[in-house]
């Protein structure tokens, strides 16, 4: 262990490169970094393991910066430690293309295991990999999966409510190998903690399930203590580090102006001197840098000796196998398409998961306390326990949004293909998550039920009328809602195979009968296709997805017999049919006039609409009642289409003098 002398110099090391790094950016929040940069050398000098020449080696400790406003306590670490973050880096804090972000960034940094920024989200997603290494131990063995989840997280973040859904979660499956060092600092952007809250941190965390600990965060030896008794304890740990937020400033340190502001040269150089640091700007002194590289070392030693013993492991961390899954789900397509039953997509889900679970071990499932309803546990099953982590689904309780970061978390960790359920209304619960699931490009599939006004009698609370819009105006995020048992089931083919784009399966309560297709048809994969294409040409091309396919073929039937020859389009994900190419595109849109129907509201849909063309679907809240008495209400029927594909065929004759 080092000297006290030298732990703290290791320390300010931490606190003259971040300080710098905010003063030279004018941007920044430099007193987290100036306050807990005793608690990270404690933490990196006495305990962490991981190896900076391969930073994502499986079995490595997990660090994460929860509180990422103070991004520059970990670019800080990284340079020091042998990452590959220069000093050019360092001095390109918060500029554009640099490594060194504002907050953060998952695959934009080495050595960041997760983006950080919203708070609570870094804490939830540590729980995920807390749960990961439990889940990969199970099956694989202490020998090969025995590694720590830190977490350092500040008032902001166990203010959110997303804290306290995790941090339940946490206690209750008792994650022993879980230490959050919390930055008890007493201060918030606004000023004192007391101005909002009087919650006693420690109470909480006991009462969900902790064990917990206080010491004073600038006593490297008493933080050291405190997490080697972590280290011992059959539950997660919380371990408040009283600390004084600016430390060294001498006049900003304790009080929120230190928070989100450079400190400012005057400032700048009383802290250089109230912490004795004689150097100049981003100047680290050689023996400083030999004793911070040394704490790689323990690392470097413990992954060369895993090396030894775990042949092929790094690759089932980097990419879980998922080719028995994909063949069962193309033969339960094959059988489908021959026979496809009249099942609600939900349904259909679960169907697909009922071959796929026995078969893929890496795929790991839950509901946010909704499985019934969901279809997203099936007979294989086994639920993950405090006492036995050798199962594959996860009861998540009530609590969508820890859900949601708990699966980024599980993603981030490795080895796992994440799924979890609720309805698509709750959505709203957990979009920060889905957010920062498509911001780190991770493979997460959610499934969301109960898709529309076709819920029925639960009313407007529970149908979702706007969040399918809202979800596809998110990018890199895969929105499908299929019409029938086959598009359920090459829709979690893409989920699957999407190792980049998370998923949201968007499935019906309600029973949709089999569309009418060839064996040749490949819908999901191409986000839209043309279901019905009458021999003589179109006259109108009807637009749809999900339950409203059926009402348009209906539709289609209709005008038919009236002598108006009309197309049927499904589209049951608008980012996978977006990059086909355009002659693929145009051949499925066609030339005609058209009208596009789905039980929502109509933003997202003029991507796909002409001048004079017409939108069927919702324009306010839904209402309380059986679902086929909401469609007729809310006007979200066949003959509806078919009178306005009569009209916009009628407008376009006219326009054009009888030339389609």
């Amino acid at each position: 262990m080092a000297t006290q002398e030298s732990a703290r110099t290791m320390a300010n090391a931490i606190r003259a490169l971040s300080m710098d790094a905010v003063e030279k950016a004018d941007s920044g929040h430099p007193g987290m970094p100036l306050g807990m940069a005793d608690v990270a050398t404690a933490l990196f000098r006495d305990h962490l393991v991981f190896d900076p020449s391969d930073p994502n080696w499986a079995d490595r400790d997990r660090f994460i910066l929860s509180a990422g406003h103070g991004s520059m306590l970990l670019y800080s670490l990284l340079h020091l430690t042998g990452y590959d973050v220069s000093l050019d880096d360092l001095r390109g804090f918060r500029s554009l293309g640099s490594k060194t972000a504002g907050h953060p960034e998952y695959g934009h940094c080495p050595g960041v295991e997760t983006t950080t920024g919203p708070l609570g989200q870094g804490l939830a997603n540590a729980v995920g990999m807390a749960l990961g290494e439990r889940l990969a131990s199970a099956r694989h063995g202490d020998d090969l999966v025995d590694h720590y989840t830190y977490v350092i997280a500040g008032d902001g973040c166990l203010m959110e409510g997303i804290s306290q859904e995790a941090i339940d979660l946490a206690g209750h499956l008792r994650l022993a190998k879980l230490v959050v060092l919390f930055d008890d600092n007493g201060i918030s952007i606004d000023g004192s903690t007391s101005l909002s809250t009087s919650i006693d941190q420690r109470k909480r965390f006991e009462a969900s399930g902790w064990n917990t600990a206080s010491v004073d965060g600038h006593d490297q030896e008493a933080v050291s203590a405190a997490i080697a008794a972590a280290k011992t304890g059959d539950r997660p740990t919380l371990i408040c580090c009283r600390t004084t937020i600016g430390f060294g400033a001498p006049t900003k340190a304790g009080t929120s102006g230190v928070h989100g502001s450079p400190l400012g040269a005057e400032e700048l150089a009383g802290t250089r001197l109230a912490l004795g640091w004689t150097y100049g700007p981003f100047e680290i002194p050689e023996d400083v840098r030999t004793e911070w590289a040394a704490t790689s070392q323990r690392g470097r030693a413990a992954h060369d000796a895993w090396t030894q013993r775990a042949a092929g492991m790094a690759a089932q961390f980097a990419a879980p196998d998922t080719s028995a899954a994909l063949a069962a789900i193309d033969a339960l397509i094959g059988e489908w398409q021959v026979d496809g039953p009249k099942l609600a997509t939900r349904q259909s889900s679960q169907a697909v998961l009922e071959r796929v679970v026995p078969v893929a071990p890496a795929l790991i499932g839950g509901s946010a306390d909704l499985s019934g309803s969901n279809g997203t546990k099936v007979a294989a099953h086994r639920s993950v326990t405090s006492t036995d982590f050798s199962g594959d689904y996860i009861n998540y309780g009530i609590r969508e949004h820890a859900m949601g970061a708990v699966m980024n978390g599980l993603a981030l960790h490795g080895g796992v293909i994440p799924y979890g359920g609720t309805f698509l209304v709750f959505a709203d619960y957990c979009r920060p998550s889905i957010r920062l699931s498509a911001l780190m490009g991770l493979r997460v599939v959610y499934v969301m039920t109960h898709d529309s006004i076709g819920l029925g009698e639960d009313g407007p609370t529970h149908q979702p009328v706007e969040h399918l819009a809202s979800l596809r105006a998110m990018p890199n995020l895969n929105v499908i809602r299929p019409a029938d048992a086959v598009e359920a089931a090459q829709a979690w083919r893409e989920a699957l195979t999407s190792t980049t784009t998370p998923t949201v399966l968007v499935l019906s309560r309600q029973g949709l009968a089999p569309l009418p297709r060839t064996d040749a048809a490949t819908g999901v994969a191409q986000g839209g296709y043309v279901v019905v294409e009458p021999a003589g040409g179109r006259d109108v091309t009807l637009l749809s997805t999900g339950s409203e396919v059926s009402t348009a073929l209906k539709a289609a039937e209709s005008l038919t017999a009236a002598g108006i020859a009309a197309a049927v389009v499904s589209l049951p994900c608008f980012e996978l049919f977006d990059v086909q190419d355009e002659a693929y595109r145009v051949s499925v849109l066609g030339g005609a006039p058209r009208v596009a129907v789905e039980a929502a509201v109509r933003q997202g849909w003029d991507a796909y609409l002409q001048q004079g063309d017409e939108f069927i679907g919702m324009t306010s809240f839904g209402a309380s009642g059986p679902a086929d008495d909401l469609y007729r209400h809310f006007g979200i029927t066949a003959d509806a289409v078919a009178s306005a594909a009569t009209r916009v065929v009628a407008a376009r004759s006219s326009r054009t003098g009888g030339d389609n």
